[in-house]
């Protein structure tokens, strides 16, 4: 495979699991070059990163996942099928956010606070895929303009946001948090509201999941993803960064579903 992109000679809308490749670099290049392809990395931390190990030594002895020459161990990078998407125009804001979004006071900002945000997403009490080389590689690609945060204030204060990876018109997200109620949820519509306003409106989710489904997530086959990807990831788009009142995004974001 060659060096300058390492998933250009894999045939992924044909695998037959949603791990796609072990190994590689985890750097700003090879990030890229993954989620240009409809991946991206998903490593396992505690016990679970040792179960993981063991069953990618085997998948590879056997040769049923190919082995990417990397200095980062074997990072899996992953391609579920179905894929998981937001469309940004018909996320669902539920009565409670809507009245959240107008009461709370809280402002919002992009790319203000990026390694905060990265950080806040990997403080979990249950354990976190976003160990200390995953955060290097997102904040040097942060740097080179191609991933993105958003930032939830309440006043001075970071209370939620979230991060993700820009490709073209697609918004790959990859963790959110929030430290008081409802924050983490405020940053998806904003994020909303400012990709559409960049004319973008495909968010990839990468897994179903019940909070996603919550919020309007579509399932669509891979290799349809795949297809989309490739029509828009080339689309330039530019998100703004000010800050901006998150109460005017009660009137006119999303889907005013009453449930």
């Amino acid at each position: 495979m060659p060096t300058e992109d390492p998933f250009a000679a894999l045939d992924i809308g044909a695998a037959p699991r949603s791990l796609i490749v072990l190994g590689g670099t985890l750097d700003a290049a090879t990030l890229v070059a993954s989620y240009r392809a409809g991946c991206f990395p998903w490593p396992a931390s505690g016990d679970g990163q040792k179960a993981l190990d063991r069953h990618a030594r085997r998948l590879v002895r056997r040769g049923e996942v190919p082995l990417m020459p990397g200095t980062d161990g074997l990072v899996p990078w992953c391609s579920p099928d179905p894929r998981a998407i937001l469309l940004a125009d018909e996320v669902v804001v539920h009565r409670s956010l809507r009245a959240r979004l107008r009461s709370c006071g809280w402002t919002a900002t992009l790319d203000t606070a990026f390694d905060d945000v990265v950080a806040g997403c990997a403080d979990r009490s249950e354990g976190t895929w976003i160990h200390a080389r995953m955060r290097q590689a997102y904040g040097e690609l942060h740097q080179a303009g191609g991933a993105h945060s958003v930032e939830v204030w309440d006043g001075s204060s970071l209370v939620g946001g979230l991060y993700g990876v820009m490709v073209g018109q697609v918004f790959c997200g990859e963790s959110m948090f929030h430290r008081t109620r409802d924050a983490s949820k405020v940053a998806l519509v904003e994020l909303c509201d400012r990709l559409l306003e960049a004319g973008v409106r495909v968010i990839d989710v990468q897994e179903e999941t019940e909070h996603l489904s919550s919020l309007g997530q579509v399932l669509v086959a891979r290799y349809d993803y795949l297809e989309l990807l490739e029509g828009l990831r080339d689309r330039p788009a530019t998100l703004a960064t000010d800050r901006r009142p998150v109460a005017r995004l009660a009137q006119h974001v999303g889907d005013p579903r009453r449930v």
